[in-house]
């Protein structure tokens, strides 16, 4: 006999439940494409793909107020492996670093004890990627390395900081939110903390200032509410502290810099969401929500298109798209205007269900996530239907148009692709004024709609009552479920199964909450529920019998339970025969389960009942021995008078046989007994067979306990717990008992743990609870609340042998080992019911062969391949998929940042150069050809990579949009300043001359006017004008040398000066907007140069610069000297390709196939290995030899095997 059955292997996990208020704005949407989101103190992993949890990470003491995942901006070997990792502060200012997949701390940072208000790691230097900043309140922000919690550095500000924002293009601008404005940093580094306390800029509120608003002309008509909001946001940003009725910028709810524009910053306050351009602290554009309409809680910029996802107070998510400023009736721009281009449904907003945040998918833009309060998450995906708009014209929208292409490469004729890849990908992008209308053959017009395509729910608020199912036993093993029943205090019963942790049904059973649950089968299960008492004390008690495959319920006591005594506990028998009811003011009723009757209302003088428990001991094997022999006899006698032949008499029995078994199961009612205590602590033995109730013995109470609260009773043990806190065990065979004060107060709860022999014992306080041995009488483990838990527990159970299940007041249940430590599990060891696509969630090692084995595909020839998404593996199989575009696709695939950002700008200007040369090609041969359309262009978000002439067409858009724009002096002059270095010298002249002569710099502007437009090209003006500059600059004028420079077409000057000066940006921005090609290249080169250099190590952002000049050659020697082997190979084979690279033998090429070749031979997969070798020419010869010798190899045979084997793991 087996001393212990062993349960089904449950995984210890955590169902939570709603969210307290501090975790709103504990949310964050990584590059690793999963959901991180803070649930009072734990933390869960969502997959908003299959929209599970697929772990809570648990160790915080107190409320999760932030989370940040790492940034994927660095590039991926073994020794910096995909991983999952995770920054989460709390409201005691404590920050954790996890790695998220084994559910460990990295490590813990403590500073102050206040809760962290905003967390970002930096993503920006290719020196470190563990670095953390974090703002600790009030006023002070610190610098943390995330891998060992050493601090860097620590800077505090004048005012309390509420949170800041990274400049996406450039790494050195960080703007802090305070109370009172903002604060600008330009010098912000990792090495040490900024120098100066930054720019202040206060606000004023957009509605109070009434000096703004100018009057409207008299023709004009009467403007809408939002244009009226316009008007008066005319001027937002000042200096100095406005006036006490200005109010000041309390109302500002979130700032955050434009990812998809250099330089420009949205605020949003309730009503309207400002658009600053910086360079003029001048407000170029307003999104106002009209009277009727929704106010504002949150807004996600997007960086692929100018765009806006906003969140509205009835959890309504809308995405407005900037209009295109291409039309020529809208000469007269007045602002960026956003245009809303699809919402998505609201929710049914309550005092306790309200939207918390929103989140968008930071690789592909086109998904979005919101958090309830109640704790769900709704997940919503942006769908583009091609098709024409109904015709509106009162709209004026212009429509949307999606170019066909895939991964940024035109789409082949018969090419497969994925409808809605990502954002870019769906929307064109945005015309600038001067621009022709792209050729209806390149574009479809396209209709956005929200699709809801997940959602995930937690548990109802607390209280609960629990009950798991009976055990597993070697009977029901095979179709044994583990489930466990919550009643709900609105009612309902939500049943999980445990092995998922995923719910199985809600049931609908009561009106009022439930108060306890007691299984009678596998299957089914009784409930009961008690209203609020009348002023009689009398309440209505619903008791429900519930069958859970059908759903089927009915009133088990019938018309009983109106206008009664509230029930106060059900019990069921071991056997599932008998059922008592416990009630407060009234005698106990007993029932038969089978039949559903009343056996006994026991009278009026019976005792008060405080405590009850059913015996396990029974008489059903001796029954059912003792029905067995007397069918035996039957047969015996019926055979041998009929003399039948023995093969006859066989069947005889076995037909009689099933017959007695289906007849014991029946009739059989087997002799129970239950054992209860009165007030006084007296215990009684009650023993109840088919109907008949017999009064047993009485044992007098024990003095050293009080009022007896629970029995448990299993084997010969018994156990007592009363209000005191005392446990008295009682060993029945050696009639032994032996009293424990804990000390503990009143217990509450006490349960035995389930399999033969397994002697634990769970005892539930009100502080707290605690597991007992009781052959050892010693306690095994102890869990209370202040002390090592922050929750208090409203009920236990046990869901396995070594398991139990709590429920708390933080409207969590947590599934924990018997010691009762709250854990993370290992993601590895979950049983999840969909299988998830998670590259991070691999081992190193694992997640790169995955990544080779999906690059590597066409040169094998043969497409093999096993991933779950359908439509993802039919095109990754696609013959026609280009390695560019393939590259592109699995960077998007694995969310690896520095490779999507690389292989965007890599496929952009290999295929523009490409497409140059073959046109400089055919015009030597004088064929005509088309000019390639001016649709291709790299989108503005790339800022300074883009084609001059789209860059320059950007910048006199937004120079026009700031002149309308501008009120004041100083505007005027930072607009004309402006237009000088882009040449509109006429249009700058006009500005100077609009100084007004009371204005201390009239004279000074008047003389630069007519200078401006007398300079001839006369060899003594230039060479005057040119010594005036460089003087200036000397003397440390350099803005205004550099104009000067400027007007006299010297620019290559000024940029080398604006270079001499650290200016690196500005020379780079003025190189892009003056300089012809061969020269602007030169400043380029020489800004890719500095980036190279050691303290700036900024050698990613240079391999982008280069890659804009087309300077293949150095790019593929850089790659490959980082080590960055797989990038530099692929690279090179695409330049190749495209025609824009020889092959030779000096050239790096040779050097990198043969390195990427070692880097697959380690990974694995040697037949890839193999190819590239041979590609390398003399240079790869060695590395041949050394494969097909075998070293470090394997067998030929075996390559196919691995490489599906491999595909395999990926999805599980």
């Amino acid at each position: 006999m087996i001393p212990y059955t062993v349960n089904i292997k449950l995984a210890a996990r955590t169902l939570t439940g709603t969210l307290n208020l501090q975790n709103k704005t504990a949310v964050d949407w990584g590059w690793q494409g999963l959901i991180a989101q803070g649930c009072h103190s734990s933390i869960l992993i969502i997959d908003p793909k299959t929209a599970q949890t697929i772990q809570v990470l648990e160790r915080h003491k107190t409320n999760v107020v932030k989370v940040k995942w790492s940034r994927e901006n660095y590039y991926h070997n073994l020794s910096s492996p995909y991983c999952l990792r995770l920054a989460s502060g709390d409201a005691s200012g404590k920050i954790i670093v996890w790695d998220v997949v084994s559910g460990t701390a990295h490590c813990e940072i403590q500073e102050h004890s206040k809760p962290i208000q905003d967390l970002e790691w930096l993503w920006n230097q290719d020196a470190s990627r563990d670095l953390l900043l974090a703002v600790h309140p009030p006023n002070y922000i610190v610098l943390w390395n995330g891998d060992t919690g050493a601090k860097l550095w620590k800077k505090s500000y004048a005012e309390n900081i509420l949170s800041f924002s990274f400049d996406p293009f450039d790494p050195s601008n960080l703007a802090l939110l305070t109370s009172e404005g903002i604060v600008f940093i330009t010098d912000f580094s990792h090495s040490k903390p900024p120098g100066s306390t930054g720019k202040k800029v206060y606000i004023a509120s957009p509605h109070a200032s009434p000096a703004h608003t100018k009057p409207a002309p008299a023709a004009a008509p009467a403007p809408t509410g939002a244009k009226k909001a316009l008007n008066k946001v005319k001027v937002l940003i000042t200096n100095e502290k406005p006036t006490a009725e200005a109010v000041t910028l309390n109302d500002c709810l979130q700032l955050s810099y434009l990812p998809s524009k250099r330089n420009h910053m949205l605020l949003l306050y309730p009503r309207e969401i400002l658009i600053l351009d910086l360079e003029l602290s001048q407000t170029v554009g307003v999104v106002a929500i009209e009277r009727s309409g929704v106010p504002f809680i949150q807004v996600i910029p997007c960086a692929q298109r100018d765009a806006l996802y906003c969140l509205h107070e009835n959890g309504c998510i809308t995405l407005r798209v900037c209009r295109a400023t291409s039309a020529p009736e809208e000469a007269n721009v007045q602002e960026l205007v956003y245009d809303l281009r699809s919402q998505c449904d609201a929710i049914r907003v309550t005092k306790t269900v309200r939207p918390y945040r929103m989140l968008i998918c930071p690789v592909n833009e086109n998904k979005a996530a919101l958090m309830v309060s109640d704790g769900r998450v709704m997940l919503w995906e942006l769908k583009a239907h091609t098709g024409r708009a109904a015709a509106n014209p009162s709209s004026g929208l212009l429509p949307l148009y999606s170019p066909v292409a895939f991964c940024g490469a035109p789409l082949g004729p018969n090419q497969k692709r994925i409808p809605d890849l990502c954002l870019n990908s769906m929307i064109g992008q945005t015309l600038i004024a001067g621009e022709p209308l792209p050729l209806a053959s390149n574009q479809q017009e396209v209709q956005l709609k929200f699709l809801l395509t997940g959602l995930l729910s937690g548990l109802p608020l607390p209280p609960f009552a629990i009950r798991m199912c009976p055990p597993l036993t070697t009977k029901n093993i095979n179709h044994y479920q583990p489930l466990l029943a919550i009643g709900t205090s609105n009612g309902s019963v939500l049943v999980y199964n445990l092995t998922s942790g995923l719910l199985h049904k809600e049931l609908s059973v009561h009106s009022c909450e439930v108060r306890g649950i007691e299984w009678v089968s596998l299957t089914s299960f009784l409930s009961f529920a008690t209203s609020s008492p009348n002023n009689m004390g009398m309440v209505r008690n619903e008791l429900q019998h519930v069958d859970l495959p059908t759903g089927r319920c009915f009133a088990f006591r019938g018309e009983r339970g109106n206008d009664e005594p509230p029930i106060e506990m059900i019990k069921v028998s071991h056997l599932k025969q008998y059922l008592v009811v416990v009630f407060r003011d009234k005698p106990l009723e007993l029932w038969d389960i089978r039949t559903g009757t009343l056996l006994r209302e026991m009278a009026k003088n019976f005792p008060t009942v405080t405590a009850l428990e059913w015996s396990p001991s029974h008489n059903l094997k001796s029954l059912k021995k003792k029905q067995m022999a007397a069918r035996e006899a039957m047969a015996r006698q019926t055979v041998s008078d009929a003399e039948q032949s023995s093969v006859e008499s066989s069947v005889i029995s076995l037909l009689q046989d099933a017959e007695s078994k289906s007849e014991t199961s029946q009739s059989i009612s087997a002799r129970e007994h239950f054992v209860f205590t009165d007030t006084d602590g007296q215990v009684y033995h009650i023993t109840v067979e088919g109907n008949t109730v017999k009064d047993g013995a009485r044992i007098p109470p024990d003095g050293s306990m009080g009022s007896i609260a629970c029995i448990a009773w299993k084997g010969d043990t018994l156990v007592l717990g009363d209000v005191d806190g005392n446990l008295n065990f009682w060993d029945l065979k050696a009639r032994l008992s032996r009293g424990i004060p804990t000390h503990r107060g009143w217990v509450k709860k006490i349960r035995f743990a389930p399999g033969k022999g397994n002697q634990k014992l769970l005892v539930m306080y009100t502080d707290g609870a605690e597991v007992w041995d009781t052959k050892e009488v010693q306690m095994v483990s102890s869990t209370r609340f202040g002390r090592n838990v922050n929750y208090r527990i409203l009920d236990i159970d046990w869901c396995t042998s070594d398991k139990v299940v709590l429920a708390s007041d933080d409207g969590c249940i947590r599934v924990l080992e018997m010691a009762m430590k709250s854990a993370s599990y290992r993601m590895d060891e979950q049983d999840l019911t969909d299988p998830v696509w998670c590259p991070y969630l691999l081992l190193p090692r694992a997640a790169l062969t995955l990544k080779a084995f999906l690059l590597l595909q066409p040169w094998s020839g043969t497409f093999t391949m096993d991933i779950t998404q359908v439509d993802l593996k039919s095109v990754l199989q696609d013959p026609e998929l280009s390695l560019l575009q393939r590259c592109l696709l699995v960077s998007r695939l694995f969310g690896d940042e520095s490779d999507l950002t690389f292989w965007t700008v890599a496929s952009h200007y290999l295929q523009s150069f490409a497409q140059a040369r073959q046109l400089s090609v055919s015009a030597a041969e004088g064929s005509e050809e088309s000019q390639p359309s001016p649709q291709n262009h790299l989108d503005i978000c790339q800022d300074v990579l883009c084609e001059s002439s789209y860059f320059q067409k950007f910048q006199l858009d937004r120079v026009h949009l700031q002149e309308v724009k501008r009120s004041s002096y100083e505007h005027t002059k930072k607009c004309a300043d402006q237009l000088l270095l882009l040449g509109q010298t006429d249009r700058a002249v006009q500005l100077l001359l609009e100084t007004s002569a009371d204005n201390p710099s009239y004279y000074c502007d008047s003389l630069k006017a007519c200078l401006v437009t007398t300079i001839t090209s006369s060899g003594p003006s230039q060479s005057t004008i040119k010594l005036v500059a460089t003087n200036m600059i000397a003397n440390g004028k350099l803005a205004e040398g550099v104009q000067l420079l400027c007007l006299i077409d010297k620019a290559a000057d000024a940029c080398r000066y604006l270079q001499t000066y650290g200016e690196w940006n500005r020379a780079a921005w003025l190189a892009k907007v003056r300089l012809n090609p061969a020269e602007s290249s030169d400043v380029l080169k020489r800004w890719a140069e500095h980036l190279c250099s050691p303290q700036v190590n900024h050698k990613s952002k240079a391999i982008l610069v280069l890659l804009s000049l087309g300077c293949f050659y150095k790019v593929g020697e850089m790659l490959h000297s980082m080590r960055y082997f797989d990038r530099a190979a692929l690279f090179i084979e695409a330049c190749l390709k495209y025609g824009v690279m020889e092959i030779s033998e000096k050239t790096p090429v040779c050097a990198a196939f043969v390195d990427y070749a070692r880097l697959l031979r380690s990974l694995g997969l040697r037949e890839g290995a193999a190819l590239w070798a041979s590609r390398a020419g003399s240079a790869g010869e060695q590395l041949m030899e050394e494969l097909f010798r075998g070293e470090g190899g394997v067998p030929e045979a075996l390559l196919g095997e691995d490489e599906v084997e491999l595909g395999q793991e990926s999805t599980e």
